[in-house]
């Protein structure tokens, strides 16, 4: 099968192999095309390096380095991240992470972005490597919401900039919203939404108009909100949930 597109043939041409290999959770779409050209696929016994083959995964099999792809059920998981904790697997000193929070049947999810230490809410995690990536990269513009509290209170004309861009040392930023929520001298509360995912985005932007981050909360990521869940808790996505995310995929192929 070196080098060959067509897999499959006729009426039902399948997926295409790097789409099954992310819908397993392997790897992402990206990653997963990676793996394919450089030769550490195989579909039923032979190497597939064009992107364009095509599977059936209910009758061809795929080894990605000498194991066998075997999607299962997709999984998303929320967690209401408290401050303090590493959005990392483990930590080399010894320091919490997302994954203590959650129960070891749990822990072979990977999580989908980031949250830095300090910043608390929400943070998903799945096996669904597709549409993990459709919500992490910036080239899809998925939205992320943010609470902030912030030093002093933000004047119009602030909040004006953020929209129109904020130049950081990576770039000019902007967010595709912001708005005051409430005042509390001596610091305000801001909802801000943004599209790239940049690290640390929101406090460098907010530092950078003169109202560094005291706070930091994200409610909103896509389509997925926030709910009833206190600090450290988590829960598998529901079924509208689920479905709003199968939209996404739809949106995103």
């Amino acid at each position: 099968m070196t080098g060959a597109a067509d897999a499959v043939t006729g009426p039902d041409r399948g997926e295409r192999l790097q789409k099954f290999i992310a819908r397993a959770g392997v790897a992402s779409r990206r990653r997963a095309e990676a793996l394919i050209v450089s030769g550490r696929v195989r579909v039923n016994g032979r190497t597939a390096t064009v992107l364009g083959t095509r599977v059936r995964p209910e009758v061809d099999e795929v080894v990605v380095d000498g194991v066998r792809v075997r999607p299962g059920p997709v999984r998303w998981v929320m967690l209401n991240k408290p401050a303090g904790f590493l959005t990392t697997r483990r930590d080399d000193r010894g320091r919490d992470t997302v994954y203590d929070l959650l129960p070891e049947s749990l822990r072979g999810l990977v999580h989908v972005g980031r949250l830095d230490q300090a910043t608390e809410g929400l943070l998903l995690f799945t096996n669904d490597g597709e549409v993990a990536h459709l919500l992490a990269h910036p080239r899809y513009g998925v939205e992320r919401q943010y609470r902030a509290r912030v030093a002093g209170t933000p004047s119009a004309a602030v909040l004006r900039r953020l929209v129109s861009g904020v130049r950081l040392e990576d770039g000019v930023a902007r967010a595709r919203r912001a708005r005051l929520l409430t005042r509390d001298p001596p610091c305000a509360v801001l909802e801000l939404v943004l599209t790239e995912g940049r690290k640390r985005e929101v406090r460098r932007m907010c530092r950078a108009v003169g109202h560094p981050v005291r706070q930091l909360e994200r409610v909103r990521f896509g389509p997925i909100r926030l709910r009833g869940l206190a600090r450290g808790e988590w829960r598998e996505l529901g079924k509208a949930e689920m479905a709003a995310l199968e939209k996404l995929r739809a949106s995103g192929s």
